[in-house]
């Protein structure tokens, strides 16, 4: 499985309208139940949202989704910052994110 981290700032008078579309997105997720997609949102106390998305050999099973279309058509517009992507990979997981069974040693 390959990840990504992606964090990026949003700006205060769109932060409603940034969570409300993730939480769309979370939504067609939970109706397709894609088995090859892992993905996280974690929203800062200083307005930034961090997202870690995993999948197998493609992520066209999340990007794809209608929802996440509308999450990202707008996307540019309501960031403060510019968006940083960066390939992770898991080292530990304790009960956070579900078989996810591939801790590269230390």
């Amino acid at each position: 499985m390959t990840y990504n981290l992606i964090r990026y700032g949003v700006k205060d008078a769109s932060i409603a309208e940034n969570r409300a579309l993730v939480a769309k997105v979370f939504e067609a997720l939970d109706e397709t139940q894609p088995q090859s997609v892992r993905y996280l949102v974690l929203e800062l106390e200083n307005g930034e949202f961090v997202h870690l998305v995993g999948y197998d050999k493609d992520s066209s099973a999340l990007t794809e989704l209608d929802a996440f279309k509308a999450f990202g058509a707008s996307h540019a517009d309501r960031r403060s910052t510019p968006l940083a992507r960066s390939p992770a990979k898991i080292v530990g997981n304790y009960h956070m994110l579900a078989n996810t069974d591939e801790a590269v040693p230390a």
